[in-house]
C-alpha cells in the first residue's frame, strides 16, 4: 500500500514517455514521407532529358541518393558520383568521407582527374575514416551543416552498420539542413533504406572526341560515358540510360555521336557463293 502511489506515478511516467516517443517517431516519418513537397521546389537538372523527366525535373536536394556498383566498376561509379555532386553542390564545399579500406581497394581520389571533369578540387574536403561507424558519424554531422553543398559517403563491401536506422538519421539530417547526401556503395547489395533514389552504375563505351576539339583534355580517350540504371525513385518512374558527362558544361547529356569509318557495303563485295562456284569450276 505504501508503494502504490509511487508505482502509479512510475507507470504514468512510462506511459507519457512512450506517447512522446511515438509522437516523435510519427513526426519523423511524416517529414520523410511528405518531403516530396519540398523536393519539388528544389531539384537540380542533370542535363539528360529522359533522366530529368523521370526525376520530375532533376535530382532532389536535401535528400539521400544511393549509387551501387560492382567492385571493378568503382572508377566509373566514382566519376558518376562526382558529376552528381558537382550538379547539386552549387559551388559550395563538398565533403567526401571514405573508409581507409576503400582507398586500399580503389586507390586515392585524383584531384587532377576531378579538375579534368570540370570540377574545382579546391572545394573538395577529403575525410578518411578508420571504420564504418566513424564514417557514418562524420557524414551525419556533416549533413547537418548547411554551409556544405553536398556530402559523399563512400563505403566498401557489405556492412551491417548501415541499416534502416542509420539511413533514416542521414535522411533527417539532410532534410533539416538542405544538404544533399550521396552514398557510394561498392561491392555491396542494396538494402531497405530511406533514400530518394537508388542507382546502379556501369562504365559505357566512350568513343574518341571529334577532330574539331583536339585541345580538350578528354579528346584522346573520349568523354566519360555511364550506363546508369535508376532502380528506385520515390516520386517517379525508374529507367536505364546512357549518360555522357560534358566536362566543359559540367552536366550530363545524351551521348554524342561521332562519325566513325565503316566497312564498305556488301553490294561492293563479291558474293561468297559465286566465289565458291568459281573455285569449284
Amino acid at each position: 500500500m505504501i508503494l502504490s502511489p509511487n508505482r502509479s506515478h512510475f507507470g504514468g511516467s512510462c506511459a507519457t514517455a512512450r506517447i512522446s516517443a511515438l509522437a516523435s517517431l510519427r513526426g519523423q516519418i511524416e517529414r520523410i514521407e511528405t518531403a516530396e513537397v519540398v523536393h519539388q521546389r528544389d531539384r537540380v537538372a542533370l542535363g539528360h532529358g529522359e533522366a530529368d523527366s523521370a526525376l520530375k525535373g532533376g535530382l532532389a536536394r536535401a535528400a539521400i541518393h544511393e549509387v551501387f556498383c560492382e567492385g571493378r566498376q568503382g572508377a566509373a561509379a566514382t566519376g558518376f558520383v562526382m558529376g552528381l555532386a558537382g550538379r547539386v553542390s552549387a559551388r559550395r564545399p563538398l565533403l567526401w568521407v571514405r573508409q581507409d579500406f576503400s582507398e586500399i581497394e580503389t586507390g586515392a581520389l585524383s584531384m587532377s582527374g576531378l579538375s579534368e571533369l570540370g570540377l574545382d578540387p579546391r572545394r573538395v574536403v577529403m575525410v578518411r575514416a578508420a571504420d564504418v561507424e566513424s564514417a557514418l558519424r562524420t557524414s551525419a554531422d556533416a549533413l547537418a551543416c548547411d554551409a556544405l553543398g553536398a556530402v559523399v559517403l563512400e563505403l566498401w563491401g557489405e556492412t551491417r552498420q548501415f541499416d534502416l536506422v542509420a539511413s533514416r538519421k542521414l535522411t533527417l539530417a539532410a532534410q533539416s539542413s538542405g544538404v544533399t547526401g550521396l552514398l557510394l556503395r561498392m561491392a555491396a547489395q542494396p538494402l531497405p533504406s530511406t533514400a530518394e533514389t537508388r542507382w546502379t552504375l556501369r562504365a559505357a563505351h566512350s568513343p574518341p572526341g571529334p577532330a574539331s576539339m583536339p585541345a580538350a583534355p578528354w579528346s584522346a580517350w573520349g568523354a566519360p560515358v555511364f550506363d546508369a540504371e535508376l532502380l528506385r525513385n520515390r516520386h517517379g518512374p525508374c529507367g536505364r540510360w546512357i549518360m555522357e558527362w560534358n566536362c566543359d558544361e559540367c552536366q550530363f547529356s545524351e551521348p554524342s555521336t561521332y562519325p566513325q569509318p565503316v566497312a564498305a557495303a556488301s553490294a561492293h563485295r563479291p558474293d561468297p557463293a559465286v566465289f565458291q562456284q568459281r573455285r569449284a569450276g
